[in-house]
């Protein structure tokens, strides 16, 4: 089957389908996607949360750009989040509050006391605590479901399994060869692909920037006592675990971030280990039993920011990928920055403070001209 669109968008996880959502009312619009069904990958093995600090400052204008999408569509559930200190880790806390202090975060200081009303049997060399009220849990299956019901309302053609194998620049448009699958005419393609954006490049002639994919692990305890339903999210000031309560379980992650190819992710018991040892070195709860275990892939740039925007070597190529682990709570205005960006749409009120040199990919051609 060979077909013509204004703009071939390559993965259909959280990534994909929000900008394919977003360019639906402006452009015909194809959405495809390697795998049996859409959000396979990391979208669908998301713990995802909202929390305004999560990939540094230069992510804080896209969460907080995103909030008020995700709070009226009903995509969030308050949470609140901690990050933890221990006796001694002063510098660390006061690096934090320094790095965070002109970016509109909302963080409150707490004490030994206020620490230990918010996360019961937490361990005595634990002394302080840095608040999150605004951070709340996200709905991922409903938010990417949302963007796939917006694209497919808007009249995109989501094509699953199809695996792009050669991509030809013919004239004004791209000709994608999907193998079996059939073939689509493009003017625009859409690098969306998360984990495999740089193979999706180099299929095109782009070059590829070091779109490094990384391993997270996550397992799912049964604890004595069970946690409350209220717990923060608590997250280690050095960036060694984190954990949330889920329906009377604890989803706990060492915070690994192990390079990997892009694949379908698996655990590693060391992983699982090493996180259960950090847990029970935070709180006195007993551990029952490891109920379930998973990874998923978190794909970062080489300066951790993402790429949005065409390539400035190859005509029609647009990237959307370098998403890493806050792809999900930066989606609304991600893709909305996104497709103006492709379009060449002014910006509105969601998209009108972001910096879009930040994110273009021109900043790796500059450093690497060749």
């Amino acid at each position: 089957m060979n077909e013509t669109y204004d703009i071939a968008v390559i993965g259909a996880g959280m990534a994909g389908a929000s900008i394919a959502a977003e360019l639906a009312p402006h452009a015909r619009v194809a959405l495809c996607e390697a795998e049996d069904f859409p959000g396979y990958h990391t979208t669908g093995r998301s713990a995802a949360f909202r929390e305004e600090c999560y990939g540094g400052p230069d992510i804080v204008p896209l969460t907080l750009a995103s909030g008020q999408y995700l709070h009226d569509g009903g995509f969030l559930r308050p949470r609140g989040g901690l990050y933890v200190a221990r006796e001694g880790q002063d510098d660390e806390v006061e690096a934090f509050l320094e790095r965070f202090c002109d970016s509109g975060v909302t963080i409150n200081r707490l004490d030994r006391a206020g620490l230990e009303a918010m996360l019961p049997g937490v361990r005595r060399e634990w002394v302080q605590a840095l608040s999150q009220p605004n951070c709340a849990d996200i709905d991922v299956a409903g938010l990417h479901q949302h963007y796939l019901a917006r694209a497919r309302s808007g009249g995109v053609d989501l094509r699953t399994r199809h695996r792009l194998q050669a991509a030809n620049r013919d004239g004004q448009a791209w000709r994608l060869d999907f193998g079996a699958a059939g073939e689509v005419r493009a003017a625009v393609l859409v690098d969306a692909a998360g984990a495999w954006a740089d193979r999706v490049a180099q299929l095109c002639g782009a070059d590829a920037l070091g779109i490094q994919p990384l391993r997270r692990t996550v397992a799912q305890l049964r604890v004595d006592p069970a946690p409350p339903a209220e717990l923060p999210l608590t997250l280690d000031i050095a960036g060694d675990f984190y954990f949330r309560p889920d329906n009377g379980r604890i989803w706990l992650s060492p915070h690994d971030e192990t390079p990997s190819e892009p694949c379908d992710a698996a655990p590693e018991e060391y992983d699982v280990a090493l996180a259960i040892d950090r847990f029970e070195h935070v709180v006195d709860w007993k551990i029952q039993a490891v109920e379930r275990k998973w990874a998923g892939l978190r794909s970062f740039s080489p300066d951790r920011l993402p790429v949005y925007g065409y390539d400035p070597q190859v005509d029609g190529f647009f990237w959307f990928a370098g998403q890493g682990g806050y792809g999900i709570q930066t989606a609304p205005a991600a893709a909305r920055f996104a497709a103006q960006l492709l379009l060449r749409q002014p910006r509105d009120a969601m998209t009108e403070r972001l910096d879009e040199c930040l994110y273009s990919p021109v900043r790796f051609a500059t450093e690497n001209p060749a």
